[in-house]
C-alpha cells in the first residue's frame, strides 16, 4: 500500500480513526485486514457508515476509508418514564450535547440507566428502543405496572388485612424490593407459616399480576413470663394472646401474674391505623401486689400491699397529609389502695401517708412521628413521641396534675459486624441492628405516688427492682446491639441508665441531672418460637443482678 487516508469525518480527528486500523503503508494489501479495519472503525461508535475506496497509483494501492459521522447530539430525551424524572436519569448519562453521538458510549449510558432502575428495585423495567433523529436521541422506557393482586390460601385472615400490609397497589410501578419487604412484613405478623409469590401476565401488555399464596398459622399463643432477683425472689405468669382474632388482625389478650406482683388483665386492640382507619384499644386490669417495697431514691422505707383497678379505652389515627404523623387519645380510670404496712424505716415514720389512695381519672394524648422505613422487614429510622397526661377532678377523679414526656427511638443496621467477628451474622433482610431509646419527663401539679414516673424492672431500667426510683422528673436511656446469629436465634448486648428526681417528699429537690444516673449492663438472648419472640436478659445493676424472661423486644 502506497497511501492510507480517511474521508467524511468532520469532528472525529483522522489520527484517532487511523489509530485503530491494522493496515500500514508499505505492507502488502490484504482484503481480510481491510475488512478488520472497517469493523474496527465502526466499533469506535462515532459512525453510521464505513466503506473503503481503493485507487491504483504508480507506487501501489491507495486506501481511503469513507465514513459518515453520527449526528452531533442536541439533546437526550426520554419517553415512558414516570419513576425517575428526565433530570434524574441524565445524571447517569455521560453523552452530552455538542458531541458526536457515540453508539458504544451510549450503550454504557443505557446500562447505567438500567442499573439505576435495578438498584431501586424496578427489575422489570426495560429500554425498548432508542431513536436517533437528527441530533435528538430519544430513549423509550417501558415501566411495568402491577396488575391484579390475587390472594389465595387465607381461610381465616380477611383479605383486606393482607392487602393493607402490601405496599404495592394495582397500577403502581412494579418494585421487587418493596414486594420482598412486604412479604417479609406479612411473615413477621405471625399470621402465616409461609408466604409465596408468583406472577402472571396482566390484562395489559405492561402489567404483571401478582399471585400471593399464604399458608396460615395458629395465632393463639400461650406466653410465660418469669423474673428473678437476688433480693426480690421469683415471680411469673401466663398470658393467652391471639394476634389475629377472627382474622381481623386484632389482638386479644388475657393474662395473670403471681408472686409479689399478682395481677389479672384483659385487653382488645386494633393496632392498624392510617389516615382513614382508626386504631383503638380497650382493657381492664386488676392487680394485688403483696410485699411491695416503697422507695425514696433507692432507700427502702417500708413494705406494704396495694391494689389497683384500671379501665382504659383509646383511639387514634394518622394525619391525612403526612402519614408519618399520628395521634392517639386514651381515657384512663384507676382506683388505688395501699394497706398492710410493715417493716417501716424508723427515720421516715410518716412514709405510709405518702402512698396513693383513691381514684385517678386522666386523659393521655400522644403525637408520634414515625420516620422508620415502611418497606423494610426490620426497624430502620427513628420514632419520636410527645406525650401529655392530664388528670382532672372529673368522672370520679380525685387528683389534678399534668405530666409531659418525650420519647425518641432510633434503629440503624450495623454493617461489617460479621467481618469484625469473622463470621456471617444475619442477612440482607435480618441484619444486626443498633437500637436506642431516650425518654425524658417532667410534670406540674400535685402528683400522687401512684402516678409518679417509675423506673426499674424489665421494661425500663433492667437490673433494678420495679419502681425502685420514682419522681416527678425522669430520664431514661436504653442502648442495645441486636445481633442475629441464626434465623431464629440472636444475642443482645445492652446498657441502661436512668433516674427519677424531685419527689414530692423532697423539699430541697434533687432535680433533673444527667450526672446523677443509675446504670446497668448485660447480655440477652432472643429466640423465635411458636409462642413468639422469647426474650431473656441478665442485667447487673449497682446492688444486684436480675434475670428477666419474657416475649418481644423491650422497645
Amino acid at each position: 500500500m502506497a497511501a492510507i487516508d480517511v474521508e467524511g469525518n468532520e469532528h472525529v480527528v483522522t489520527e484517532h480513526i487511523l489509530g485503530v486500523v491494522g493496515s500500514r503503508v508499505g505492507e502488502p494489501l490484504s482484503r481480510e485486514q481491510l475488512q478488520s479495519d472497517v469493523e474496527a472503525i465502526y466499533g469506535l461508535g462515532f459512525f453510521s457508515f464505513v466503506d473503503i475506496d481503493l485507487q491504483s497509483l504508480a507506487s501501489g494501492a491507495a486506501v481511503t476509508y469513507l465514513v459518515t459521522e453520527n449526528p452531533v447530539v442536541e439533546a437526550v430525551t426520554f419517553s415512558g418514564n414516570s419513576i425517575f424524572k428526565d433530570e434524574e436519569l441524565m445524571k447517569v448519562v455521560f453523552t452530552a450535547p455538542g458531541n458526536v453521538f457515540n453508539r458504544v458510549f451510549f450503550r454504557h449510558d443505557l446500562d447505567r440507566i438500567q442499573e439505576k432502575y435495578n438498584k431501586a428495585g424496578y427489575v422489570m423495567v426495560k429500554i425498548s428502543d432508542v431513536q436517533v433523529e437528527g441530533g435528538i436521541i430519544n430513549v423509550e422506557i417501558v415501566e411495568p405496572r402491577v396488575g391484579d393482586i390475587i390472594i389465595q390460601g387465607n381461610r381465616k385472615t380477611k383479605t383486606k388485612v393482607i392487602e393493607r400490609e402490601l405496599k404495592l397497589k394495582k397500577g403502581d410501578p412494579f418494585n421487587a424490593t418493596i414486594l420482598r419487604h412486604s412479604i417479609n412484613r406479612l411473615q413477621g405478623k405471625g399470621f402465616f407459616e409461609d408466604v409465596s409469590v408468583g406472577f402472571e401476565p396482566g390484562e395489559e401488555p405492561d402489567m404483571t399480576d401478582i399471585i400471593l399464596t399464604v399458608s396460615e398459622a395458629k395465632t393463639g399463643r400461650v406466653g410465660l413470663s418469669v423474673s428473678h432477683g437476688t433480693e426480690s425472689g421469683w415471680s411469673g405468669g401466663l398470658t393467652y394472646t391471639d394476634t389475629n382474632w377472627k382474622g381481623l388482625g386484632h389482638i386479644g389478650e388475657v393474662g395473670f401474674e403471681t408472686g409479689d406482683n399478682e395481677q389479672y388483665w384483659i385487653s382488645y386492640t386494633e393496632p392498624y391505623m392510617d389516615s382513614k382507619h382508626f386504631a383503638w384499644k380497650v382493657g381492664f386490669a386488676k392487680r394485688k401486689w403483696e410485699d411491695r417495697y416503697y422507695y425514696r431514691r433507692g432507700v427502702k422505707l417500708l413494705r406494704y400491699d396495694d391494689e389497683l383497678k384500671n379501665i382504659y379505652l383509646g383511639a387514634g389515627r394518622k394525619f391525612g397529609r403526612d402519614e408519618k404523623y399520628s395521634w392517639f387519645l386514651t381515657l384512663d380510670w384507676r382506683d388505688v389502695d395501699a394497706y398492710n404496712f410493715r417493716e417501716q424505716n424508723k427515720d421516715y415514720p410518716n412514709a405510709k401517708d405518702e402512698l396513693t389512695r383513691g381514684k385517678i381519672f386522666s386523659v393521655i394524648g400522644t403525637v408520634t412521628r414515625n420516620n422508620t422505613d415502611p418497606y423494610l422487614s426490620y426497624s430502620k429510622g427513628d420514632i419520636i413521641d410527645l406525650n401529655v397526661e392530664h388528670a382532672m377532678e372529673a368522672l370520679g377523679g380525685e387528683h389534678s396534675f399534668t405530666k409531659y414526656w418525650l420519647q425518641a427511638r432510633y434503629y440503624a443496621p450495623i454493617k461489617g459486624l460479621g467481618d469484625f467477628f469473622g463470621t456471617q451474622l444475619g442477612d440482607e433482610d435480618n441484619p444486626a441492628v443498633f437500637a436506642a431509646r431516650i425518654r425524658a419527663g417532667f410534670s406540674s401539679g400535685d402528683i400522687p405516688t401512684a402516678s409518679l414516673y417509675s423506673l426499674g424492672g424489665a421494661n425500663t431500667l433492667r437490673g433494678y427492682d420495679s419502681g425502685e426510683y420514682e419522681g416527678t422528673e425522669m430520664f431514661l436511656a436504653n442502648f442495645e446491639v441486636r445481633i442475629p446469629v441464626e434465623r431464629a436465634f440472636g444475642l443482645v448486648i445492652f446498657y441502661d441508665a436512668g433516674n427519677a428526681w424531685n419527689s414530692p417528699w423532697e423539699n430541697n429537690g434533687g432535680s433533673f441531672s444527667l450526672s446523677d444516673l443509675h446504670d446497668s449492663w448485660g447480655i440477652g438472648v432472643r429466640v423465635k418460637t411458636p409462642l413468639g419472640n422469647f426474650r431473656l436478659d441478665h442485667a447487673t445493676g449497682e446492688r444486684e443482678s436480675r434475670t428477666h424472661f419474657g416475649f418481644g423486644e423491650m422497645f
